[in-house]
């Protein structure tokens, strides 16, 4: 990898790192509950949930899994699941309140997970800091770990900019969070072998939005 690109995906993954250190501990009060008056996110956790167990079931990894809590409530509808985070804070937060469950350190793309091994991979609201050039390489990364038939579940926030947040959770932070638009999202998933199987979109709600939220779910072919 030419050292000038080493750069900057070291930069981005330190400056996001950094920035959920920083807030892991109040991100995680001012969300833990979240799901609870959320009826669209537990909609399709749940049918994400089924179609995992309907194809047989298996294990399933919730890629930037910040502080466990939709770890734990996939747990909770009947997944085996364990989940990964680049963050150290996010996982030191995660390990105190879900003991039973696995939680690993870890970065994607080059997640140190065996090709072909899990039943499904989430990426809820994860994919949000990378850069949107680095996207295919992850797809292609969650690809490369789901057994076929595996199913992706991916949500993020709408749009087509970036915005570069200073301030989060009540801490000075740095780092940049990318609006995606879905049917591009949805064209790199079908360039990187998977067949899309659901797409919603709906409008914000509650306090922490301000745009329209996505959820794709896809199939490794």
């Amino acid at each position: 990898m030419p050292e000038a690109r080493v750069a900057a995906v070291t930069d981005y993954l330190q400056t996001t790192r950094t920035a959920y250190d920083t807030v892991a501990a109040d991100y995680a009060e001012l969300l833990r509950d979240h799901l609870a008056g959320s009826t669209w996110d537990r909609a399709v956790l749940g049918a994400y949930t089924e179609l995992v167990q309907a194809a047989g079931g298996g294990h399933v990894a919730e890629i930037g899994c910040g502080t466990g809590r939709i770890t734990e409530y996939l747990h909770q509808l009947g997944l085996d699941i364990h989940g990964v985070d680049l963050s150290p804070g996010m996982l030191a937060v995660a390990r105190k309140w879900y003991p039973h469950l696995d939680f690993r350190i870890g970065e994607m793309p080059g997640l140190s997970l065996e090709d072909g091994s899990l039943a499904g991979v989430v990426a809820w609201y994860s994919i949000i800091h990378t850069p949107r050039e680095r996207l295919p390489e992850i797809f292609a990364d969650f690809h490369r770990i789901l057994a076929p038939g595996g199913h992706l579940l991916l949500a993020f926030q709408v749009g087509d900019e970036v915005r570069h947040i200073e301030h989060a959770y009540g801490h000075d932070i740095s780092c940049d969070a990318y609006r995606l638009v879905p049917e591009k999202i949805a064209a790199q998933l079908g360039e990187a072998g998977f067949s899309l199987l659901s797409t919603l979109v709906r409008e914000p709600s509650g306090e922490f939005e301000n745009t329209p939220q996505a959820y794709l779910i896809a199939r490794k072919q």
